[in-house]
């Protein structure tokens, strides 16, 4: 694996972890696509270390869990808006 992959999969985790944040807001983040976030944290991140891929693992379950808290949410702002 080059090392700038290395380099990226080990920030993009550090920036889930701190922030919580989901697969998209990542990628939004770094630049890259939702596809190339998901592969450095499901398939590379476990060949570089173990521990964090297992953490970074239970933020995005629980963000999957939640997904639809956030997809309502969303659809009740923009009707608000749109009533407004």
């Amino acid at each position: 694996m080059k090392d700038y992959i290395e380099e990226r999969t080990l920030e993009i985790a550090k920036y889930i972890l701190s922030e919580g944040a989901t697969v998209r807001q990542a990628a939004g983040i770094f630049g890259v696509s939702k596809s190339t976030v998901h592969k450095d944290v499901t398939e590379r991140l476990p060949k570089i270390n173990p521990l964090i891929a297992a953490m970074v693992k239970d933020v995005l379950e629980r963000n999957k869990a939640e997904r639809h808290i956030r997809g309502g949410e969303a659809t009740k702002l923009k009707y608000k808006a749109m009533s407004e």
